[in-house]
């Protein structure tokens, strides 16, 4: 396959596979081509309000849409695709992580390391919550490692070399908290969580492993929700929604938010006129109100099959 020189790397800021992914990413295509390129790191809300302007880019972790669809451009995600390219190289497969993608592209050039064989297949197993593989705790710590110390601090502090994350001292604080928070955070989301219809309730969360957390809510018989969102403020005093479900039913709220992701886990970024929690707990009735919902309903029914005029 022949990759075409990028003007810049994107990749998704929220977590170890974008993480990893980009970085790979990043490496292959100065082995490629030569030279340095700059890579970007971006949440869903603001990569949705991007202006793609590169000539040539490549783009990993991120969900393959039609305004990507551009000569010069390589999609490497694993995400459901929302088009189909006719120009863009799209390479993806649902079931690896874009970690795992990105690193098949690099052994083609032989550029593997036994490093970076563990550190790939532990980003692939936190990031498809692989619960039966024997790896599955500590694969989540690293994980916890992007949420608890962020994207850009993380990779600075290792130099851009992630294979120095393997065996990191900050792991021994994310198996401590995993140890003493994780029990106590779920005891208390317990206790704490908002019904916005039957099926859907906000949880709050004070401390733990929250995926992992909500992972267990979602489990336990008592349950009647398929869909738990958890809130959290972001950058410029936004309030980011993350959803999860256990049969694909996260994504399709999540995209009634303006979001996306994977059919379980998936994110959204609320409106810049939600200022604080119970604004937030507030939209979300609003938007998914038995009226609202039966309206958005009768418009995807009234457009269902309409060919819209091309541009």
């Amino acid at each position: 396959m022949s990759l075409p020189k990028p003007d810049a790397i994107f990749t998704h800021e929220s977590d170890l596979d974008g993480l990893v992914a980009g970085v790979l990413l990043r490496r292959l295509a100065s082995q490629l081509h030569g030279g340095d390129c700059v890579l970007h790191a971006y949440h869903y809300s603001g990569w949705k309000q991007r202006d793609m302007r590169e000539k040539a880019a490549w783009v990993t972790d991120m969900a393959f849409e039609a305004r990507l669809d551009k000569p010069g451009w390589v999609i490497v995600d694993h995400h459901p695709a929302e088009a189909q390219p006719r120009q863009a190289q799209l390479i993806h497969d649902s079931t690896k992580s874009a970690s795992l993608l990105a690193y098949d592209l690099c052994r083609q050039q032989d550029m593997a390391s036994p490093a970076l064989d563990r550190l790939v297949h532990l980003s692939n197993v936190a990031d498809l919550f692989l619960e039966n593989d024997a790896d599955f705790e500590l694969a989540n710590d690293y994980a916890n490692l992007v949420r608890v110390y962020g994207f850009w601090n993380l990779h600075d502090l290792v130099n851009g070399e992630i294979e120095k994350l393997l065996d990191h001292p900050l792991l021994e604080v994310m198996r401590v908290k995993r140890v003493v928070e994780d029990p106590l955070g779920f005891g208390w989301s317990r206790q704490h969580m908002h019904e916005i219809t039957p099926v859907l309730a906000v949880v709050d969360t004070v401390v733990g492993n929250t995926n992992l957390i909500i992972h267990q809510l979602l489990d336990r018989p008592a349950n009647p929700y398929e869909v738990l969102i958890t809130l959290n403020r972001g950058g410029n005093n936004s309030y980011l929604a993350s959803l999860r479900s256990r049969k694909g039913e996260a994504l399709r709220i999540a995209t009634k938010l303006q979001g996306g992701g994977h059919p379980n886990a998936c994110g959204a970024t609320l409106p810049r006129s939600v200022k604080n929690y119970t604004d937030a707990v507030a939209y979300l009735r609003q938007v998914f109100s038995p009226q609202q919902e039966t309206r958005l309903n009768s418009l995807d029914s009234m457009f269902a099959g309409l060919e819209l005029p091309k541009q």
